[in-house]
């Protein structure tokens, strides 16, 4: 453990560093971090060994720790994920700049030009647990961004983190940029991060991603503003009109192709005109594989091997096989269910009826939406932003999955030709 005074200075320390980086970042060409991206990608493909080496003694404390399946699957880095890794930095690199981009361009009465212009932020802390590619994920789209970033990972994925912000440092020093630009906090008590959030006169956001308890621990610490994302209960409604085929296919992708993620499904809910066959067919599709936890319907229809759901259930991330299911009366029943329990993260609706489909957009208030399409989409790189700095569930600032553009603001320019105010 580190001392209280020390630990402070160390945090100070750090933002002090990052602040100095981003006005140098704030002021680079757009080639300048575009060939920084490429350096840093190139640093995370010839560190892989090292980095998987890393990883691998961070997967065997937690194994010793007992760390879910769940946790453990965040946390694990493979050859395949690292490329991914370095892949999703060349994809930020090559996409399309968002600094000097103008927003709003008009000339008033009295002939200002006035525009509104993208300009960064200034210096990011992202705070987060047992995710690796976090590092590298926000360490690209800060420096796209033109912002500095402190990185503050969990200590479950520690040497992973230190691996990875050491090819991130090697290549913003070989594309003259400063080291300091991305920064890894290196003590891993949690008062580090109380320490961090506090520092209004050098950090502009913070950017936490984990548990409820990490959320709501950083949002009760910090005086600097913070985006939220408190939990990720995402919802699919199978509804009357739906392609019954299609919405298995949807519920089973949503649920078990990676469930220890937010955008995983957490409750389905069910048309009660359709309760009778889908209900069935989706026990006997995920039942050997998922845990389901139903109301006395879905029991009904499904088998008293179902679970039992509670109210806690219809409120619950899993991140695990664990599925809640509920019949809804229709339409209005499945938005009051997600109006009630939802947490604004993802939901979607599963139907070959237009003006359903159209309704549940426009009434649904979470931050994706989606029409015949699985949860999973809910994510940054899915959704052509090139790779995700977290998931906003609240409204201000961002709402939703977030890219470079995210991490930036906008400020006024005018123009004039000597006008006075009368």
């Amino acid at each position: 453990m580190t001392g209280s005074i020390e630990r402070e200075r160390l945090i100070r320390g750090v933002a002090q560093a990052a602040r100095g980086a981003a006005r140098i970042i704030a002021k680079a060409t757009a080639e300048q971090r575009k060939s920084a991206l490429s350096a840093i990608a190139d640093a995370i493909d010839t560190a892989r060994p090292q980095i998987l080496a890393a990883n691998a003694k961070d997967l065997e404390a937690g194994q010793a720790a007992g760390l879910s399946a769940a946790m453990l699957d965040r946390l694990k880095l493979d050859d395949a994920r690292v490329a991914g890794l370095s892949r999703a930095v060349r994809e930020v690199a090559a996409a399309p700049e968002v600094l000097g981009k103008v927003e709003h361009a008009e000339t008033r009465p009295n002939g200002l030009e006035i525009s509104r212009v993208r300009i960064p932020l200034g210096v990011i802390a992202m705070i987060y647990e047992a995710r690796p590619n976090v590092t590298t994920d926000a360490a690209a789209l800060c420096l796209k961004a033109g912002n500095a970033c402190i990185l503050r990972g969990g200590r479950e994925a520690l040497e992973s983190n230190r691996a990875l912000a050491t090819a991130v440092q090697a290549g913003l020093e070989k594309a003259g940029l400063p080291a300091e630009t991305v920064q890894l906090v290196p003590v891993t008590d949690r008062e580090a991060i109380a320490d961090l959030v506090k520092l209004d006169d050098l950090v502009d956001l913070c950017i936490p991603r984990g548990g409820e308890g990490l959320i709501r621990y950083v949002a009760e610490h910090a005086r600097v503003p913070v985006i939220k994302h408190y939990k990720g209960v995402c919802h699919v409604f199978v509804h009357a009109a739906a392609d019954l085929a299609m919405a298995e296919r949807i519920v089973d992708n949503a649920k078990t192709q990676r469930p220890g993620v937010c955008n995983a499904l957490e409750t389905l809910l069910i048309d009660r005109a359709v309760a009778a066959t889908f209900i069935p067919r989706i026990v006997a599709r995920l039942g050997s594989r998922v845990e389901l936890r139903g109301d006395a319907t879905v029991r009904e229809l499904g088998g008293t091997a179902i679970r039992a759901a509670t109210d806690d259930d219809w409120s619950a991330e899993y991140l695990d096989l664990v599925l809640a299911v509920r019949v809804v009366d229709g339409l209005p029943g499945a938005i009051d269910h997600i109006e009630r329990y939802g947490s604004n993260h993802t939901e979607s609706i599963v139907t070959t009826d237009r003006e359903a489909a159209e309704q549940f957009l426009r009434d649904v208030d979470s931050s994706t939406v989606l029409v015949n399409a699985s949860t999973r989409f809910a994510d940054g790189g899915e959704l052509g932003l090139g790779a995700e700095i977290g998931i906003s569930t609240t409204r201000l600032h961002a709402y939703g999955p977030m890219g470079a553009e995210g991490l930036t603001t906008t400020k006024f320019v005018v123009r004039g030709s000597g006008q006075i105010r009368p």
